[in-house]
């Protein structure tokens, strides 16, 4: 007969709750945070479904309905709840397709920023000093340029649409993922956990990918959601400069620099691509700042 160890409770003898409870703990104390959370679902779920979601085609023009106000407004008609374009196209067909171009603009960016600069930022890291000084001076370069003027001038020299947007913006965002990661791993290259990895001959990419990187991933996920805002702001910035999506997409950009000859007299074709830029990236920076208070171990409160 085998007896069982009895289960191990802390010496205080209060049971630490699990991770996610308590990251969730951390997340939901910030209210703003819980309320971009949800604005953000609400975001995602309208960019997935948009094909249901929108009443129309967002490039069908109805000729007879130009510039039709919102319903609630003097002249205005309930088959076009938000009114419609100079070319009679319907507002929240648009504006409902565009999220998913925003959705998509964003993951993408981070994806593709997140994962070379994860890559480069381990290899200086653990890289011999020659190296790593070259890496980050030319990271130092790419940041001493301002981000949007960089990337305009990338999208000029791929020409313009919207996956060459992507592109530059990717570029642009990959030295804060390079530092970011650098900066992590110096920090665990010190500490008893990774000397013991190196004495039972863990090769350099499970050092790297599987001993140090997990333990950085804290601040990436904070950088990522934040970098998931600015990707969709600098779209909608290349996009109004008429260097990114290219008409008809209806990309949220692409829809304000249509109407810029129209504010005066239609101000809802302005304002609610605007708004809807406006509280996107509002929803992911509350979230991004609740992510940090949850993650970051120096801002939790015992």
């Amino acid at each position: 007969m085998t007896a069982t160890a009895p289960a191990q409770t802390p010496a205080n003898g209060v049971e630490r709750p699990g991770r996610f409870k308590e990251f969730y703990h951390y997340f939901s104390e910030n209210r703003g945070a819980v309320f971009g959370l949800w604005i953000f679902a609400g975001f995602v779920f309208v960019a997935a479904f948009a094909p249901w979601l929108a009443p129309y085609d967002p490039a069908e023009q109805f000729r007879d309905f130009t510039l039709i106000p919102p319903a609630w407004q003097e002249g205005g008609n309930w088959a076009f709840p938000l009114g419609t374009d100079p070319l009679g196209r319907d507002m929240l067909s648009r504006l409902l397709t565009g999220a998913r171009y925003s959705f998509f603009v964003g993951v993408v960016v981070v994806t593709v920023s997140a994962t070379g600069g994860i890559i480069i930022g381990l290899i200086s890291a653990f890289a011999p000093k020659w190296l790593d000084a070259i890496i980050m001076r030319v990271m130092d370069i790419i940041l001493a340029f301002p981000s949007l003027l960089l990337a305009l001038v990338l999208v000029a020299i791929l020409g313009p649409s919207l996956t060459n947007a992507m592109i530059a913006i990717a570029i642009v965002a990959q030295p804060h993922y390079v530092r970011l990661t650098r900066a992590s791993a110096l920090g665990e290259l010190q500490k008893d956990y990774v000397t013991s990895a190196r004495v039972v001959g863990a090769g350099l990419p499970r050092l790297m990918f599987l001993t140090v990187l997990p333990n950085c991933l804290a601040p990436i996920i904070v950088q990522a959601a934040l970098s998931f805002s600015t990707a969709i702001l600098d779209a909608a910035a290349l996009g109004f400069l008429g260097m990114g999506a290219q008409p008809p997409t209806p990309e949220w950009g692409t829809m304000l620099a249509e109407a810029r000859e129209f504010i005066l007299r239609a101000w809802w074709v302005v304002t609610f691509p605007g708004l809807a830029i406006l509280i996107t990236v509002l929803s992911i920076n509350l979230m991004g700042d609740g992510l940090r208070d949850a993650l970051d171990p120096k801002l939790k409160r015992s």
